[in-house]
């Protein structure tokens, strides 16, 4: 959880013992999600090895190598959670070569399966040129049939499917038929399957996932009374639902660069923490009681939600953040943002793959390190909210910059602008719509107001994005591959050097004229050393300087001087 913008906390030293932490268990778990079991077993066993011979020396330095010892005690955690992460890894990729669906992909033939649905169905494109509607939910396996033999086992799969598959409910085991194929590399299922039937529902049980689906969609028709795009970005805002969001309005947030918007983020989970702890403190609750009030509404807020990979980051930073604030802790923003992104290492390796879940951590990065001192730049009397939202969305755009033109190869040029105008929308949007969200469903028509207060915020951001989206230049194409990724990187360097130079313009003068003065410095010495001291001379030699004006064409004036009898004096001829 980031500090105050523009606080104390901009002049502290940054605590950077755990970044060595998050870099060797993110690359073990990258590296893990590519290889096979095997070999993610040997990076375990390595990993360990290292982890054990850091610590053996760095308990042999002297008391007085305390910095060191410190070193080494941190590289020691970095390499075992790195092998914790690893065996993660291999126990996963064990299960998909080894597991009960091994058999039935190796025979590459169709199998009649049994499943156990446990999320919710999403929208998928489908193949091809093909007009049919296909689907996407996540399953478990509960038994397969092959070639005549049943298997039964644990395994999570992906089932892609027609029109059929659009109303299944988490909680509901089906049978169908189809085709179990390899998945990518980097996930974490152990199948993929290409249902050839709709599902046939053979028991419905009790699911938190499917009835937090059942909000969202009465949330959703709450809301149908709004303007189109009012109601269509209302939801994703609020829940993360986009399913009546419009084309056109999706296009113009992708061209502005406001497509973070749609989804539920960090800065929801951190507005729905603060809400719950003020509301706590309002009432002189305890800290402890504040913090467990809080944390309550906050997972109760991650399950509405679903288990977005962003959404859990942002979770396990609210909860690491709220444990600090308990315990008397301040100042560990970086701190507590390694602490989130190991942990969700560690439970899902899977997310050191996830695109999503990098521009996450990244944002909260660029907040974390660049936010606060940019907002510290800006003029005192500048009010510290226009500087938070000017600091904010420039310093998340700066870092997440190069890996959206990987994925995206534009540049949007209002990007910043549009991020600046639309942010103060969007703390009475969370608010007030995370308080409709449960109205919706208990008492329909108390929630009108807070639908009609968070859908006039709503159709005020999605005006913003289509006024900025059909202005020329909008979106600019930008250079592919690894030539595009530099230049973004230093584009974003070359950005913030010049938003320190704008606002620090005594500095950079200070600055030139110390140039200038080692460069005058410089000069004199290389001269002194080659053809003497290079001086400033007022006197001038009285020399005629008209030699140096260019010849003109022409007939030459005759050269021949008067005598002293006033004849003209002749040069003696040869």
């Amino acid at each position: 959880m980031a500090e105050p913008l523009g606080g104390p906390e901009t002049a502290k030293r940054l605590d950077l013992r755990l970044v060595p932490v998050v870099m060797v268990t993110w690359s073990a778990a990258l590296v893990g999600g590519f290889i096979d079991a095997v070999w993610s077993a040997l990076l375990a066993g390595a990993l360990g090895l290292m982890g054990t011979a850091f610590l053996v020396v760095g308990r042999r330095r002297r008391p007085s190598g305390v910095r060191a010892r410190t070193l080494f005690a941190t590289l020691a955690l970095a390499c075992v959670l790195g092998a914790a992460v690893a065996v993660h890894c291999a126990v996963t990729a064990g299960n998909r070569e080894n597991g009960p669906l091994s058999q039935a992909l190796a025979a590459d033939e169709g199998v009649v399966i049994h499943i156990l649905v446990t999320g919710s169905p999403t929208p998928a494109p489908a193949p091809g040129h093909s007009s049919d509607e296909r689907w996407i939910v996540t399953a478990s396996l509960i038994d397969l049939t092959s070639k005549g033999s049943e298997v039964r086992g644990r395994a999570d799969i992906v089932v892609t499917g027609g029109a059929g598959w659009q109303k299944v409910r988490a909680g509901q085991s089906v049978r169908t038929t189809g085709t179990l194929n390899q998945v990518r590399d980097g996930q974490s299922e152990s199948a993929l399957l290409s249902a050839s039937s709709d599902p046939i529902v053979t028991g419905t049980g009790f699911d938190v996932r499917q009835t937090a689906a059942d909000i969202r969609k009465r949330f959703v028709s709450a809301a149908e009374w709004l303007p189109p795009d009012a109601a269509g970005l209302l939801p994703g805002m609020v829940t993360g639902d986009t399913s009546a969001l419009p084309e056109s309005l999706e296009t113009a947030m992708k061209t502005t660069g406001m497509t973070h918007l749609t989804a539920v983020s960090g800065a929801n989970c951190s507005l729905i923490l603060g809400g719950f702890i003020v509301m706590a403190r309002y009432f002189r609750w305890a800290r402890p009681a504040a913090g467990a009030f809080a944390a309550c509404g906050l997972v109760s807020f991650v399950i509405m939600v679903g288990p977005d990979p962003s959404v859990l980051r942002a979770a396990v930073m609210g909860t690491v953040g709220l444990v600090a604030l308990t315990g008397g802790l301040r100042g560990r923003s970086l701190t507590f943002l390694c602490l989130a992104t190991t942990v969700l290492l560690l439970l899902d390796p899977a997310m050191a793959a996830n695109v999503g879940f990098l521009l996450s951590v990244l944002a909260t990065l660029g907040i974390v390190l660049l936010a606060t001192r940019m907002a510290s730049w800006i003029p005192a009397w500048v009010p510290r909210w226009l500087a938070a939202g000017v600091a904010v969305p420039l310093s998340a755009q700066l870092l997440c910059g190069p890996v959206i033109v990987a994925l995206q190869p534009q540049f949007t040029s209002f990007a910043l602008i549009a991020n600046v105008v639309a942010g103060p929308l969007v703390a009475p949007i969370t608010v007030f719509g995370t308080i409709a969200v449960p109205l919706a469903t208990l008492l329909p028509w108390l929630a009108v107001v807070p639908v009609a207060v968070a859908g006039t915020c709503a159709g005020l951001v999605a005006a913003v994005a289509q006024l900025f989206a059909g202005l020329p230049g909008a979106a600019l194409p930008w250079a592919e591959g690894p030539v595009g990724i530099v230049a973004m990187v230093l584009s974003s360097l070359v950005t913030l050097l010049a938003v320190w130079m704008a606002l620090h313009p005594a500095h950079v003068m200070r600055h030139v004229m110390r140039l200038h003065g080692a460069v005058m410095v410089l000069l004199e010495r290389c001269v002194s050393r080659r053809h003497g001291r290079l001086e400033s001379c007022k006197e001038t030699s009285g020399r005629n300087h008209l030699w140096l004006l260019p010849i003109t064409p022409g007939p030459r004036a005759s050269r021949r001087t008067p005598s002293v009898g006033g004849m003209p004096h002749r040069p003696p001829s040869s």
